[in-house]
C-alpha cells in the first residue's frame, strides 16, 4: 500500500466519524418532530402530502396497524414496478426501443427494489428504459430506504415508551424520512456527481467510432439521480451493468470517494439518532463502536489478503477484476463497505477477489448485515443481536435480562431467534438446492469451491438484502430469478415482522429504573459480548459452508490450484 492509500482510508474514517453526530442529530430533530433546517424549506410539501393522501399525521397506531400499512405500501410498489416492466415497450422515455421484460425477470427486479436489495440479474442499459429506471426503480430506492428507517423508528418508540401500544404513524415516518433526509442529500450528491462527469440526460444512445475503427454504442440516460440515492439509501442497483466500475457512474477518484462515504453515512449516523431517541447517547456510540470494530477487522483482513503475493499470480498483487483507475485499496474498501452496509454497489468484480477477501464479503452478508447494514435495517438487525446478548448475559448472572429498562422475556427472545434464523434458512437451504440441481449448476462460471462460493454469495446477498453479486453466476434464469426473489422477501419481511412484534411487546412494558445490578449496555464488556454473539452465531451457522467454499479454495490456491 502507498501513503496515498493509507491517507485516503484514514480520511474516510475521520469523515465518517465526524459526520455521524452531525447528520445523526439532524435526523433526531426530524424524527422527533422538532424544528430543523429543512422544515422552513420543505414543510409546506409535507403538509401538502398529508392533505393529498388524507393522512392524519398526528394519529398513531399499534404495531399491527403500523405493519399492515407498511406491507400494503410495499405490495403496491411491487405491483407497479412489475407491471411497467411487462409493458415497457409501450411506455414513453424508451429511446433505445427496448422490448418488454420477461415475467420472471420482472418479478425478481420488482421484489429486489421493493426490498431495498437491488439485486440485478440484467444489464440496465440494455434491458430497462429510462421510464422504468426513473419512475420504477429510482422511486423504490427512496421509499424502500424510508421503509427501513420507519421500522427502526417504530422499534425505538417501542423501547423508549412505556405502557402504551402506540408506535407512531408509518405514513408520517415514511414522508419525513424521504422528504427531509433522503431527497435533500440525494439532490446535493447528484449535483456534485454531475459536476464530476456522471451523465444525466435523456439522449438516445450515441454511436461512436473507436481508434481501431470499430463501432461502439455508448449508453446515456438519467444516471446521476439514481446513483445518488442508490448509494445514500444503501440500495446499490446501478444504472449501468458494470455499476460503479462504469466511468459514467463513477468517473473520478473524487466521485469514488464520495460514493463510498455515502454508503455508510446514513447507517452510521442513525446510531447517534438511536442513542438520542432512547435517552442514551453513550449507548448509541457503543453500537457505533461495535460496528466500526467489525468493519475495520474485515477491511484489514481483506487488504492483507489482496496485497499478499500468491504463487498462482507470479507473486504479484491481485489486480484481476480490480478498477485500474483507483487501485487495490479502493476496490477493497468499496467491497468491504458495500457488503457491510447492505448496499450492493461495486466498483470491482467480487468474483476476482482473493478467496479470503471474498470470504470476508460473504461473512459481512451472513452475519445479518448488521455491520452498519442497510438504512434503518442494519440498526434494527443489530438490536436483535443486542436482545440475544443481554438475554445470554442475564442467564450468566442469574438475573432477568433487561435492555434500557425494559425486561427481555420469552416472547422477545423467540422473535429475535426467528429474525436471525429467517435469512440463514434462505442461505443454507437455497444454496444446497442450487448446488445439487441442474438448473442451479447451469448458471455457474466456475467449478469446484469457487463455484460453490458463487452460489453461497448469491443467496447470502439476497437474504441479506444486499444485492451485490460475485459476477460469475448467470442469475437471469427462471430458477434463480424465482429462488432469489423468494429469498429477498424472506430476508426482508422475515426480519421486519419479528422486529415489529418486539416493538409492540416492548412498548407495553414498564421501564425499570437503573440499579447496581443492571447489566450495562454502554461499556467495553458489552462491546466484547455483543461482538462475540454476532461472530459465534454467524460462525456456528455458516462455517461448514465457508470451509467448503472460500477456505478450501484459499488452501488449494496456495498450492497452485485454481478454479
Amino acid at each position: 500500500m502507498t501513503f496515498q492509500d493509507i491517507f485516503q482510508i484514514a480520511l474516510f474514517f475521520l469523515l465518517l466519524i465526524g459526520l455521524t453526530p452531525v447528520l445523526g442529530n439532524y435526523m433526531y430533530k426530524v424524527f422527533s418532530g422538532e424544528k430543523h433546517i429543512m422544515l422552513s424549506v420543505l414543510g409546506w410539501l409535507e403538509k401538502l402530502t398529508y392533505k393529498f393522501t388524507g393522512v392524519d399525521s398526528e394519529e398513531e397506531s399499534n404495531w399491527k396497524s403500523y405493519t399492515f400499512g407498511l406491507l400494503m405500501f410495499n405490495f403496491i410498489g411491487f405491483v407497479f414496478v412489475f407491471l411497467i416492466q411487462l409493458i415497457q415497450s409501450h411506455l414513453p422515455l424508451n429511446p433505445a426501443n427496448l422490448p418488454n421484460v420477461s415475467w420472471h425477470s420482472a418479478f425478481n427486479t420488482s421484489v429486489s427494489f421493493m426490498t431495498n436489495t437491488n439485486w440485478q440479474g440484467y444489464a440496465g442499459e440494455t434491458t430497462l428504459s429510462y421510464f422504468v429506471q426513473m419512475i420504477g426503480l429510482t422511486v423504490q430506492n427512496f421509499v424502500s430506504a424510508a421503509t427501513g428507517i420507519a421500522v427502526l423508528l417504530a422499534l425505538i418508540r417501542g423501547i423508549s415508551r412505556k405502557t402504551t401500544d402506540k408506535l407512531g404513524n408509518f405514513w408520517t415516518d415514511l414522508t419525513r424520512s424521504t422528504l427531509y433526509v433522503l431527497i435533500p442529500l440525494s439532490i446535493l450528491l447528484a449535483i456534485v456527481l454531475v459536476g464530476q462527469g456522471v451523465v444525466q440526460n435523456f439522449k438516445t444512445y450515441d454511436t461512436v467510432h473507436t481508434l481501431q475503427g470499430a463501432q461502439q454504442i455508448i449508453p446515456m440516460g438519467p444516471a446521476a439521480s439514481q446513483i445518488a440515492i442508490k448509494q445514500l439509501g444503501t440500495n446499490g442497483g446501478g444504472f449501468f451493468n458494470s455499476n460503479s466500475a462504469h466511468p459514467f457512474e463513477n468517473p473520478t477518484p473524487f466521485t469514488n470517494f464520495l460514493e463510498m462515504l455515502a454508503i455508510l453515512l446514513i447507517p452510521a449516523s442513525l446510531t447517534y439518532t438511536y442513542g438520542k431517541m432512547v435517552g442514551s447517547t453513550r449507548h448509541g456510540w457503543t453500537i457505533f463502536t461495535v460496528m466500526m470494530i467489525l468493519f475495520c477487522a474485515g477491511l484489514s483482513i481483506s487488504l492483507y489478503a489482496e496485497y499478499s503475493a500468491n504463487p498462482v499470480f507470479g507473486h504479484l498483487h491481485l489486480m484481476e477484476g480490480k478498477e485500474t483507475r483507483f487501485g487495490i485499496a479502493n476496490s477493497v474498501l468499496w467491497s468491504t463497505s458495500t457488503t457491510a452496509a447492505s448496499n450492493g454497489s461495486v466498483n470491482a468484480m467480487h468474483d476476482s477477489l482473493s478467496p479470503i477477501s471474498g470470504m470476508i464479503a460473504i461473512i459481512n452478508l451472513m452475519v445479518g448485515e448488521v455491520i452498519f447494514g442497510g438504512v434503518g435495517a442494519g440498526l434494527y438487525g443489530m438490536v436483535i443481536f443486542i436482545i440475544l446478548t443481554v438475554f445470554i448475559a442475564g442467564l450468566m448472572v442469574g438475573r432477568t435480562p433487561e435492555y434500557l429498562g425494559k425486561k427481555i422475556q420469552a416472547f422477545e427472545v423467540q422473535m429475535a431467534i426467528i429474525a436471525v434464523l429467517a435469512p440463514n434458512f434462505v442461505i443454507l437451504l437455497f444454496s444446497a438446492w442450487a448446488s445439487v440441481s441442474n438448473a442451479g449448476l447451469a448458471g455457474l462460471n466456475n467449478a469446484g469451491p469457487h463455484g460453490l462460493t458463487e452460489i453461497l454469495y448469491a443467496f447470502s446477498s439476497a437474504a441479506g438484502n444486499n444485492g451485490s453479486a460475485f459476477a460469475g453466476l448467470n442469475a437471469n434464469t427462471l430458477f434463480y430469478n424465482l429462488s432469489l426473489g423468494i429469498g429477498m422477501l424472506v430476508g426482508r419481511f422475515g426480519v421486519i415482522l419479528p422486529v415489529m412484534a418486539i416493538a409492540g411487546s416492548m412498548a407495553g412494558k414498564k421501564i425499570t429504573p437503573l440499579s447496581a445490578g443492571t447489566f450495562r449496555t454502554d461499556n467495553s464488556l458489552f462491546i466484547i459480548l455483543l461482538i462475540g454473539v454476532i461472530l459465534i452465531v454467524g460462525g456456528l451457522t455458516h462455517f461448514p459452508a465457508l470451509s467448503l467454499g472460500p477456505i478450501i479454495e484459499h488452501l488449494l490456491m496456495n498450492n497452485g490450484i485454481t478454479f
